[in-house]
C-alpha cells in the first residue's frame, strides 16, 4: 500500500470513527431514554417457551446481547459473557442473550457454551427493537449496556473482547 493511500484510508477511518461518536451523542441526547423504555418493554419467550419482560431486570447493570448461532463474532464473545456474568453476578450485573434463531439450535447453543444467563428468543422482527435502540444496519452481534435506572449507557455493534466490556460495566457495578 502506498503511503498517499494509506494516509487517505486512515483519515477516511477517522472521520468515519468521529461522526459515529457524535451519532452515538445525539441519539442519547434525543432518543436514548424512549429507546431504553422500548427495550426494557419487550416481551420475548425464553427457551423453555415462558414469556420474559426484560423490564423484570431493572435494578441491575444489564447487558443484551443480539446475537445468533451462525454469527462467528458472537461465538467468539460468548465465553467472555459468560465468564463476566459468574465473575459480577453477586454484584448486580445481568446478562440476557436475546437470539435470532430457532429453539433448537439455541438451546444446543447455550449447552455447548455453558451460557449462565437468560435467553430469550426473537425472530428477524426483534432486529427491529435493537434498530430502535441504535443499532441502524441491523448487524449482529449487538449489544446493549443499561445502568441500574434502565438508561442505555453503552452500545457496541459487532464483536466485544471481554477487558472491553469488563471496563464498560465495572463503574456501574
Amino acid at each position: 500500500m502506498t503511503r498517499i493511500r494509506r494516509f487517505v484510508l486512515i483519515g477516511v477511518v477517522a472521520i468515519a470513527a468521529a461522526a459515529a461518536g457524535y451519532g452515538v451523542n445525539i441519539w442519547r441526547q434525543t432518543g436514548g431514554t424512549q429507546a431504553a423504555e422500548t427495550v426494557l418493554a419487550t416481551r420475548l419467550l425464553d427457551l423453555d417457551g415462558r414469556p420474559q419482560l426484560l423490564n423484570q431486570w431493572r435494578g441491575k447493570v444489564l447487558v443484551v446481547n443480539f446475537w445468533a448461532t451462525w454469527c462467528t463474532p458472537c461465538r467468539e464473545e460468548i465465553p467472555g459473557f459468560v465468564r463476566l456474568q459468574e465473575k459480577y453476578a453477586g454484584r448486580g450485573l445481568q446478562f440476557v442473550g436475546i437470539a435470532i434463531d430457532r429453539r433448537d439450535k439455541v438451546q444446543a447453543f447455550a449447552r455447548e457454551f455453558g451460557m449462565n444467563y437468560p435467553i430469550l428468543l426473537g425472530g428477524f422482527d426483534t432486529v427491529d427493537i435493537s434498530r430502535h435502540a441504535g443499532n441502524r444496519v441491523g448487524a449482529l452481534p449487538f449489544t446493549l449496556i443499561l445502568d441500574r435506572s434502565g438508561q442505555i449507557v453503552g452500545i457496541v455493534l459487532g464483536g466485544l473482547k471481554e477487558a472491553k466490556l469488563d471496563g464498560m460495566i465495572q463503574p456501574l457495578l
